[in-house]
């Protein structure tokens, strides 16, 4: 229980892909301008994340060293090109929108090394929970960062939540302010960077503060006793 727990706490917060190991962030800026773009490429990454390391723990024995990148590889690849076809079925505007950076989750310096560092190492189902605490993390940021861009780039969130959810989902569409007038740096590449140091400078003074209150308690449960 307590390794289950650690592979949690690590995938959303110690060891957060995008605010920790700072990967992937070439998808994650480009297309997180609205909380529906990131929430697609997140979900398509968490998907990658449990198929390849669930597929890389099950055949971990029979890989040899010497082979063991390229076959990584080459699982990620077929992972990726299976999520990609489904995508351009069911959710075509979507895949249209995402645009490249659908194929690009094969190159993404997380997933393999997830695979090298993790899955080639233990259990299915570590491995598994690994992967899908991992691409959750991941998701969060996306759609936090996606959804404030957003909301300040254009006064309202959930637009075009129909290109996943369906028609109805246009419902789902807030507007904050008829008369707004927009703040397009929320929008623009430079945005995206301002915000993702934000959210990383906010991740930082919390984690500060959580050691600064566990190193006091020790102190004031001598000074109690």
């Amino acid at each position: 229980m307590m390794q289950k727990n650690k592979i949690i706490k690590d995938g959303l917060w110690t060891n957060n892909v995008a605010l920790v190991q700072l990967l992937g962030l070439c998808p994650l800026l480009a297309v997180t301008n609205t909380f529906i773009n990131g929430l697609g490429l997140g979900l398509a990454t968490m998907l990658t994340l449990v198929a390849s390391n669930t597929s890389v723990s099950a055949i971990r024995h029979w890989i040899k060293p010497e082979i063991r990148i390229p076959v990584f590889v080459l699982i990620i690849a077929s992972v990726v090109t299976t999520i990609e076809l489904c995508m351009n079925a069911w959710f075509h505007e979507l895949y249209l929108v995402l645009g490249i950076f659908i194929p690009l989750i094969v190159t993404n310096c997380s997933i393999i090394a997830r695979a090298e560092a993790f899955a080639s190492k233990n259990n299915l189902a570590d491995s598994a929970l690994d992967g899908f605490t991992m691409g959750l993390g991941f998701t969060f940021v996306l759609v936090v960062l996606g959804g404030l861009r957003e909301a300040l780039g254009t006064g309202s969130i959930f637009s075009n939540a129909n290109l996943m959810f369906g028609e109805s989902a246009k419902q789902m569409l807030i507007v904050f302010s008829d008369d707004y007038p927009g703040f397009l740096l929320a929008i623009l590449p430079p945005g995206a960077f301002i915000g993702l140091g934000l959210l990383i400078a906010l991740k930082n003074i919390v984690d500060r503060k959580q050691k600064s209150l566990a190193r006091e308690q020790p102190i004031s449960e001598q000074a109690t006793a």
